[in-house]
């Protein structure tokens, strides 16, 4: 099976398993959406769904989050991996929103890895969830299920992401990279697959014997 017709198949059966793709962290809005991402970093979005109802209460803007202690910050999000620099990170993201751009949260992904602990797949996940601009972000997943199926080498995230973006309709990457998200947290997981166990790996590549070694990203 040639490239083009295994993302083919990877389309069409992502879209039987998952056809909604709701978005695994909670918000209400673009601004509590990216404060959200940025928490995610190195952390499950289960942990930090536990944390952030009550960081929200307590700054659900741009300018009630500036306004709060740093450490008032850390104390809301003390479970999570890296939080201080998070918690430093989110108070002078904040501050920066209401300095540059009104207490808006900007719609570039310039603007948006311009502010504190904002990398490209936090302003990915931001421009395609809450502008609707197609992106593809990539996280450990994503990166892990292109290699196993063949899609992208994955000698970087950046690479993968140029690769999927060439193998998908740019009009289905918002819905897909949640959707092979979901796929590899449930079925061709880091340790309950090795390119030859799931579905789709064993679709693909019906006479793979030999596990696939994945590069991490």
């Amino acid at each position: 099976m040639r490239k083009q017709e295994r993302a083919a198949r990877v389309l069409e059966r992502l879209e039987q398993l998952y056809p909604t793709t709701p978005i695994p962290l909670d918000h209400s809005d673009p601004f509590t959406l990216l404060i959200a991402v940025l928490l995610s970093a190195q952390c499950t979005d289960k942990k930090v769904n536990e944390v952030t109802p009550a960081l929200f209460a307590a700054g659900p803007t741009p300018a009630a989050m500036a306004a709060l202690e740093e450490a008032t910050i850390l104390g809301h999000i003390r479970q999570l991996g890296l939080a201080k620099t998070k918690a430093r990170n989110v108070k002078r993201l904040a501050e920066l929103l209401l300095e540059r751009h009104g207490g808006e949260v900007p719609r570039s992904f310039a603007e948006l890895e311009a502010l504190p602990g904002v990398g490209h797949k936090t302003a990915s996940v931001v421009m395609a969830q809450a502008f609707g601009v197609p992106a593809f972000p990539v996280d450990t997943h994503i990166h892990r299920l292109a290699q196993r199926w063949g899609l992208s080498p994955g000698l970087n995230v950046e690479q993968t992401e140029r690769d999927l973006k060439g193998l998908f309709p740019r009009g289905a990457w918002n819905k897909l990279h949640l959707q092979i998200i979901f796929y590899g947290r449930e079925h061709c997981t880091a340790r309950g697959c090795d390119g030859t166990v799931c579905g789709l790996c064993r679709e693909l590549y019906p006479k793979r014997r030999t596990p696939v070694r994945w590069r991490k990203a």
